[in-house]
C-alpha cells in the first residue's frame, strides 16, 4: 500500500479538514477525498467522520492514528538517513510552539537555520502549552517547546527562565512602584491567563498562599494586554510576551524570583529524526548565544 494514502489522512487529521489538508499537500479537495476513501476500502474500516464544522476520527481511526504517524516518522527517519550518508541534510521537521516563542525567538532563528540547511523543511503548530504536550505525545510534533515541568515520560532539555512581570496601565496607581508585592496584587481587579501560562501564575499564588480578585479570565495575550490597556484589571505575564508593549501600559517586576522555566520536549531525543537533531542542537545553540548577550 502506498504511504501517500497514509500521508494525507495524517495531514487531515492534522489539520482538520479536506481542503486544509489539500492546500498544504498541493492537491485538491476531491483527490484528498479520493485518497482517503480508498484508503478506508483497502483497510475495510470507517476512519474519518466528515460533518460542516470539519472532520473527526472515528474509534478505528482514533486506534490507527498513532500507528500511521509512526510508520511515517520511520519512512521520514529512513529517507533523513540515507540522504545524510550521501550528504545531503534534508527532511522535514514539525514542531509545536506557543505565541511568545513564535514571536520573539523563531523568526530569527528559522531563517538563520534555514540558510544553513535549505533543504529541511521546518513546520510549525501553534497551540497553548496543553496541546503542544499532545501533539509531542501523539507524535504530531517531532518535538515542541514546553513550560517545565511537562508531561512524565518524554525527554526535556531546559533552555531559558522567563521572569514573571506585572503589568498594569499606566493610569493604574502600581504603575508608580519600582517592584509590585503580592498583596498589592490581591487589591487590584485580576486578569487571570488561561490555557496558557496560567499554571505559572496559579503556582505563584498558590505557593505564598494568596488567592487574587481574579475579575476576567481570558486566553489570548493581546486581549489580556488591551483589557490592562484600559484599566479593567491588572495582570502577571512572562516577560517574553511583553517585549513590545503597546502605549499606556507598563510591566514591574514582583517582589521575589518567579519565573517560567520553558523548555525543548520529545518523546525521545535520542530518536528522533536527523532533521530533528539538527534542528534542536541548533536552537540549545541560538538560545545560548542570546541569553549571553
Amino acid at each position: 500500500m502506498s504511504l501517500d494514502k497514509y500521508r494525507i489522512f495524517s495531514t487531515v487529521v492534522e489539520v482538520g479538514g479536506l481542503t486544509k489538508a489539500g492546500d498544504l499537500l498541493n492537491l485538491t479537495q476531491s483527490a484528498v477525498s479520493h485518497a482517503i476513501a480508498s484508503l478506508e476500502h483497502e483497510l475495510g474500516l470507517s476512519l474519518l467522520i466528515r460533518n460542516r464544522s470539519g472532520v473527526r476520527l472515528t474509534n478505528s481511526g482514533e486506534r490507527l492514528i498513532p500507528h500511521i504517524r509512526e510508520m511515517l516518522q520511520v519512512n521520514e527517519t529512513l529517507n533523513q538517513e540515507i540522504a545524510a550518508i550521501k550528504g545531503i541534510e534534508i527532511g522535514t521537521v514539525k514542531i509545536g510552539t506557543f505565541s511568545s516563542v513564535s514571536i520573539q525567538w523563531l523568526p530569527q532563528m528559522m531563517k538563520k537555520f534555514q540558510s544553513q540547511y535549505p533543504h529541511i523543511e521546518l513546520k510549525l503548530l501553534d497551540g497553548n502549552y496543553h496541546e503542544i504536550e499532545a501533539w509531542i505525545a501523539s507524535g504530531a510534533a517531532d518535538f515542541g517547546f514546553v513550560n517545565l515541568p511537562t508531561v512524565d515520560g518524554f525527554d526535556v532539555i531546559p533552555l531559558h527562565q522567563d521572569k514573571m512581570m506585572c503589568v498594569m496601565s499606566t493610569e493604574n496607581p502600581l504603575s508608580g512602584y519600582a517592584t509590585i508585592r503580592l498583596e498589592q496584587v490581591l487589591a487590584e481587579p485580576f486578569i487571570m491567563p488561561v490555557a496558557g501560562c496560567d499554571t505559572d501564575v496559579q503556582r505563584i499564588f498558590a505557593q505564598n498562599k494568596l488567592k487574587p480578585n481574579i475579575k476576567y479570565e481570558l486566553e489570548d495575550d493581546h486581549a489580556i494586554l488591551a483589557m490592562v490597556r484600559s484599566n479593567l484589571g491588572i495582570s502577571i505575564l512572562p516577560e517574553m510576551i511583553l517585549s513590545q508593549l503597546p502605549d499606556h501600559l507598563v510591566f514591574r517586576p514582583l517582589e521575589g524570583d518567579y519565573y517560567r522555566s520553558i523548555g525543548l520536549a520529545a518523546p525521545s531525543l535520542r530518536n528522533v529524526s536527523p532533521a530533528a537533531k539538527k534542528m534542536i542542537q541548533f536552537i540549545e545553540s541560538w538560545i545560548r548565544r542570546q541569553d549571553s548577550i
